[in-house]
């Protein structure tokens, strides 16, 4: 991995990981052709006391630049503040880095026409690996003990397909590795470092399912004592 001065160099005065201009040329060849837009950069300290890894950036996240913002975002503070955290604590980043965007023609009566949306979608596969260099060297510089996967698609891309939140959220998933690119670059490995890993529900999901308003707290408590663990060692 690269050492501490290097990577002290890649974050900007407001927190934003500032990817080395090599890393971005990578990904964008590696996603080419894909339908992703723009490039939203993960943000948050170096040991962290927890790290989160979402799906990936929608529209408004890619125009402000800022992780998680919107509704979701205000749900994740939400959650955060319950365990005793801020955001400037984490650092936030998602399995994909750039917004997946799908492409829809739609009758506007608004216009009386045919129009073409542009709405976010789910990344796939071959884009989540297409930008798996950039968790890797996000997760190299944060150095987390703690990683929350919030949805799916930040499960699957550090624990391997199969996994499913409805399952597992509210678990804790200790000392495990994770998934991280293999040195050819079109397949992953298991990670020497190991991890404590907690399966949460995508903020957004209390939008579509207010029923798991309880259930979100109930899993953010029991993340709340392994952060104050962390806390207590690195005073």
């Amino acid at each position: 991995a690269p050492s501490k001065v290097e990577y002290n160099k890649n974050l900007k005065e407001d927190g934003k990981m500032d990817y080395p201009k090599k890393l971005i040329d990578e990904v964008k060849e590696r996603s080419k052709g894909m339908q992703l837009e723009g490039i939203n950069s993960g943000s948050g300290p170096q040991h962290p006391l927890l790290m989160i890894v979402g799906e990936a950036p929608g529209r408004n996240e890619i125009v402000n630049n800022i992780p998680f913002s919107g509704d979701a975002g205000k749900e994740l503070d939400k959650s955060l503040k319950q365990i005793g955290l801020t955001r400037d604590q984490v650092y936030i980043t998602s399995a994909v880095r750039s917004r997946p965007f799908a492409i829809k023609k739609v009758f506007s009566k608004r216009e009386n026409k045919e129009v073409i949306k542009y709405p976010n979608r789910k990344p796939t596969k071959k884009e989540i690996l297409a930008h798996a260099p950039f968790l890797d060297f996000e997760i190299d510089y944060a150095q987390p003990k703690l990683i929350v996967a919030l949805g799916n698609t930040g499960l699957e891309r550090l624990l391997g397909s199969g996994h499913k939140i409805s399952a597992e959220h509210g678990q804790v998933i200790k000392n495990t590795p994770i998934l991280r690119l293999n040195e050819t670059k079109d397949g992953y490995i298991w990670s020497k470092e190991r991890y404590t890993i907690f399966p949460e529900y995508h903020p957004a999901a209390v939008f579509y399912n207010r029923k798991l308003t309880d259930d979100i707290i109930k899993d953010w408590d029991k993340i709340k004592p392994y952060v104050e663990k962390e806390k207590s060692e690195n005073e």
